[in-house]
């Protein structure tokens, strides 16, 4: 849900479009790759976004994408993101299934 809210929250002033795409990766993993067309990754310090505390809004407290990336890897999960070949920018997340998921 958060990566969802952050998409549309990057496309308020201009429009845009919201992308949701899953499927089951080479490993059988369950991936979700969420895509917007807003204003995209910062152009210094992308690989600072999931770090705590690390706001890139101004009223934000740097908490939701490390709080996203805990619990998805609390489950096996990994999650990071990518900057789109046009605007935006897409975030991608990875979770275990099957018996792997329960062990």
């Amino acid at each position: 849900m958060n990566l969802m809210l952050n998409a549309i929250e990057a496309m308020k002033d201009t429009g845009g479009d919201l992308t949701i795409r899953s499927g089951v990766n080479a490993e059988g993993h369950l991936t979700v790759s969420i895509s917007d067309t807003g204003i995209g990754l910062p152009a210094e310090g992308a690989d600072l976004i999931f770090d705590p505390f690390h706001a890139t809004k101004p009223q934000g407290t740097g908490m939701g994408l490390t709080i996203t990336r805990s619990i998805l890897e609390s489950y096996g999960g990994r999650v990071w993101a990518t900057a789109n070949q046009g605007a935006g920018a897409t975030f991608h997340f990875t979770l275990p299934t099957g018996a792997e998921a329960r062990a």
